[in-house]
């Protein structure tokens, strides 16, 4: 990287970290409630590394052969390191160990495959469930209904700490930003607040991101995973004139 690609980059985060702030004193909250988790996915080590740098905490991977290879380059070092994209049970026993938090346990399978694991390698695994909100067809997650037979069942497993709900909203329209999503994932969160298990805490409700994460701060989450505006936009998203 640049000098003046490091600036950018710094820049972008504190603009992120500011709005943030804002968001959290608009909503009643203290900004430093909010935990921000920035998605690294397709940038490389060193990119990583310049974030946390400039201020990154936490890191979020969406994909297992992506962090593996950044892993070995040390590019988390100096932050926290999560899990937050779509997970095969084939590839946990990778995760376990390298991981703080998992955050896209959409299934009682996949959550039975974690704890497991867990238990093989001796450690109690933090997790979230993912609460397929919008309740599309082509996302992963639990449907809202089906989220209390889930904390029962992958309460029961000793090498797991549920630790909250997590969800990714259809896509954000301009105008309502994920609102109406956003407040139903908060009434579900809410409802489970009230409900005592063994090994689960309700302590995270991560929603929101680049395009609506103010908007899931107001409504409630504590944790937000934003990549474009902290690193900008990857090769995917830019379109050719």
């Amino acid at each position: 990287m640049t000098e003046q690609e490091k600036i950018e980059l710094r820049d972008r985060i504190q603009s992120v970290q500011e709005r943030i702030a804002r968001a959290a004193e608009q909503a009643g909250r203290k900004p430093e409630d909010i935990i921000l988790v920035a998605a690294s996915k397709m940038n490389n080590a060193e990119r990583v590394q310049a974030a946390i740098s400039a201020g990154i905490r936490v890191c979020g991977e969406n994909r297992v052969q992506e962090l593996l290879e950044k892993y070995e380059q040390n590019a988390y070092q100096g932050a926290d390191l999560q899990f937050i994209g779509t997970l095969q049970t084939n590839k946990v026993k990778y995760l376990i160990g390298k991981v703080s938090l998992i955050q896209s346990v959409g299934s009682v399978h996949l959550g039975e495959a974690i704890a497991k694991e867990a238990a093989k390698h001796g450690v109690c695994q933090d997790i979230l469930l993912e609460v397929n909100i919008g309740r599309e067809a082509a996302k992963s997650g639990l449907p809202p209904e089906e989220l209390d037979e889930a904390i029962a069942r992958l309460s029961e497993k000793k090498s797991l700490h549920i630790r909250g709900l997590m969800a990714i909203p259809p896509i954000a329209d301009e105008f309502t930003k994920n609102l109406g999503y956003f407040n139903e994932m908060q009434q579900v969160f809410v409802d489970n607040l009230t409900k005592k298990y063994d090994n689960v805490d309700m302590d995270y409700l991560s929603m929101g991101m680049t395009n609506d994460f103010e908007t899931a701060i107001a409504c409630g989450a504590n944790m937000v995973r934003i990549g474009t505006a902290i690193f900008g936009a990857r090769p995917y998203q830019i379109v050719s004139p």
